[in-house]
């Protein structure tokens, strides 16, 4: 699906001052919602919407600095105001209770909600928790060159400014175990969602996300050791940033977990094996 396609079926919403595109099946039926990986978008679940939204009203949004959403050049890109903009956003739009689904930089964004939720402070109920591909234990995480290097804050906003569509797409491939199950469709419209309204001249601000996993480590993995929380593990096993090796540590740290591993799949399971993906979370939510 294409960047204008996608923005079409979708809506902005302004939280904060800032302008948030957001995407809601509507309806009355439970919720789900989805907190999107770094340096990508909402448009990353496209191929499984319509299977979830089937069983469950879904809604994914842009977390500032991504996608369709506004790229302020004046932000500070930290984890935890990401994580009020989406609680603000599922209140705005009249969210009582939902699962959350968190891949990649949204698992973080979902870890500091949890923290929250252990000090009792839930604007919107958690009904369960779905982790997918994240790097919450960035000690444990493959980190890419192109990552170290826009986490520099010397040379991260250059990287950035000098980075091409090439560049991004050989990155980009690296995170599939199948690499031709990546579509030339899928790949170009990462691209444009990225650079889309200057999103490069904020990417290295984004990246300092990276930082935010080391300083708050124990507030966030402290957070996901100590929840009661319903937790599916869904994770693509052969995943070259945060392989099996990742999900087995949460697993084995998080009393009320559930691992579910996707074998011969990379980083971004909800593309490279949609169906799979989005039926083993259904099965996973029925529970």
């Amino acid at each position: 699906m294409n960047p204008a396609e996608w923005e079409k079926k979708g809506t902005y919403v302004r939280i904060q001052g800032h302008k948030v595109f957001v995407y809601d099946s509507g309806g009355n039926k439970q919720t789900i919602c989805i907190l999107h990986g770094y340096p990508t978008s909402s448009l990353d679940y496209h191929k499984v919407i319509p299977i979830l939204e089937k069983k469950y009203r879904v809604i994914v949004h842009d977390h500032l600095g991504f996608g369709f959403s506004e790229k302020p050049q004046k932000y500070s890109y930290s984890l935890m105001e990401q994580a009020d903009i989406a609680l603000l956003l599922w209140q705005y739009l009249k969210i009582k209770s939902a699962h959350l689904v968190a891949h990649d930089y949204g698992t973080s964004v979902a870890t500091e909600i949890i923290a929250r939720r252990n000090m009792s402070i839930e604007p919107v109920k958690l009904l369960s928790l779905t982790l997918c591909n994240g790097s919450v234990h960035i000690e444990l995480a493959k980190l890419r060159l192109i990552q170290k290097l826009l986490r520099n804050k010397l040379i991260g906003p250059l990287i950035a400014r000098l980075s091409t569509k090439r560049v991004f797409a050989r990155n980009m491939k690296q995170l599939w175990y199948d690499k031709s199950k990546l579509d030339q469709e899928d790949l170009d419209a990462m691209w444009e969602m990225l650079i889309y309204n200057n999103g490069k001249t904020v990417l290295a601000k984004i990246t300092q996300y990276l930082r935010d996993r080391v300083i708050f480590w124990h507030r966030w993995v402290g957070g996901l050791i100590k929840t009661d929380i319903n937790t599916n593990i869904l994770w693509g096993e052969n995943d070259p940033i945060t392989g099996a090796k990742v999900a087995k540590v949460h697993h084995s740290e998080m009393k009320n977990s559930k691992l579910i591993l996707l074998a011969k799949v990379g980083h971004y399971p909800m593309l490279e094996a949609p169906e799979r993906w989005a039926q083993l979370l259904l099965e996973a939510l029925k529970k």
